[in-house]
């Protein structure tokens, strides 16, 4: 069997035909085609087309919405130490200190007491991780961020497609962050999105992709751009592309077919491996979960181990994440007992679009092998 892939992009002729078609046009940067993207993302999650903004990545959706709310330095902002560095650059860029918080064994998502606890007269927004794409505990983040007085920036890149007690992810909340990604539940080539509401912030994003042009993104979608112009906040070039643009319409009229399969996937790895004694599953639901990653616990201190047994049996495998606290930039004076446990139990099995049934049951097998042998079972 061919090595089976972690994670990939999955591109069709009509992802291809439709960057052609941009190139034909000769107009590759922001333009109509980013504006029908916005459009398509709104009519698909069931949100007005103004709380759409579509940026070149997840991390500079990050970054704007804290940068929109005025987020710089002196503040804090609370975030899980289990995530990917982007999250953490995102608010350091900004000049804001990023607030390290332990997760819970169950799922991975930021433990509630832990970040009660780290609140403090400089905190200023929360930044909850949708880890594996679970953000079941959302609404008790709310409500913390209303008893403080906190906005709540939701690092959704994990969670397009999800839904969250029979709603769409980005239908409620505050600011949600997706991120479009190669290997995402849909990919735009590169590619994120910020969801709000709220027309001040929404104001403040649009221009700030464009370098702080005030206005420019209406004659960008018409094909122009503004000679003469004023800017009153720092801005950066973080706008999408039509190239981008055309590449996740294309992949947004897949977007439920990915999902299904996706959450197909998941459920035959989670009745697969809910027996064996030395593995521990997060605790999800992939009825609403359009798993981005499948995550793993090896209880046994053996997941180094596991990890080189499946690639020399040519099966790719990932770890999610490395503890923000640990990196030099953002080490921390204090323990995150549970993050710091995870840290050494967690693997990430092959979870993609183009897997196949026999793939995963290869996968499984291969797991089962190696504790087999390794306990005489």
């Amino acid at each position: 069997m061919n090595r089976i892939r972690l994670s990939k992009s999955s591109i069709g002729q009509e992802e291809k035909l439709a960057v052609l078609s941009v190139l034909d046009k000769e107009f590759l940067g922001m333009g109509l085609e980013v504006q029908l993207f916005e459009r398509e993302i709104a009519k698909y999650i069931g949100i007005d087309e103004s709380n759409v903004i579509c940026v070149n990545t997840g991390t500079a959706a990050l970054h704007l919405a804290l940068a929109g709310m005025d987020i710089s330095h002196g503040d804090e902002v609370l975030v899980p130490s289990l995530t990917y560095v982007a999250s953490y650059q995102a608010i350091s860029a900004t000049g804001a200190q990023p607030v390290s918080c332990d997760v819970n064994e169950s799922d991975c998502f930021i433990d509630l007491i832990d970040l009660e606890a780290r609140i403090t007269s400089k905190t200023k927004a929360i930044m909850p991780v949708h880890y594996g794409s679970n953000s079941a505990q959302i609404p008790l983040i709310y409500e913390l961020a209303n008893k403080y007085n906190l906005r709540v920036i939701e690092d959704a890149a994990h969670s397009f497609t999800c839904t969250r007690n029979s709603k769409k992810i980005g239908l409620e909340g505050d600011v949600i962050c997706f991120s479009f990604d190669g290997i995402k539940n849909i990919t735009s080539g590169e590619g994120g999105a910020i969801i709000t509401s709220d027309s001040n912030l929404q104001q403040r994003i649009r221009d700030a992709r464009l370098l702080g042009v005030e206005n420019d993104s209406e004659r960008r979608y018409n094909g122009e751009r503004s000679w003469t112009f004023d800017v009153q906040h720092q801005g950066f070039r973080y706008h999408m592309s039509n190239i981008m643009a055309a590449i996740g319409r294309e992949q947004l009229k897949k977007a439920d077919n990915f999902a299904k399969r996706r959450k197909d996937i998941a459920k035959k790895y989670s009745a697969e491996l809910s027996e064996l004694k030395s593995i521990t599953l997060l605790d999800l639901d992939f009825e609403e979960i359009t798993p981005h990653i499948f995550v793993i616990k090896v209880t046994d201190d053996t997941r180094d181990e596991l990890k080189a047994h499946l690639l020399e049996k040519g099966i790719e495998t990932g770890i999610h994440y490395q503890p923000n606290h640990y990196l030099t930039l953002y080490k921390s004076n204090y323990s995150l007992p549970v993050t710091e446990l995870l840290s050494k139990q967690i693997l990430t099995l092959p979870m993609h679009f183009d897997l196949s049934d026999s793939e995963v049951s290869y996968v499984v097998d291969a797991i089962k092998d190696y504790f087999n042998k390794k306990y005489n079972f």
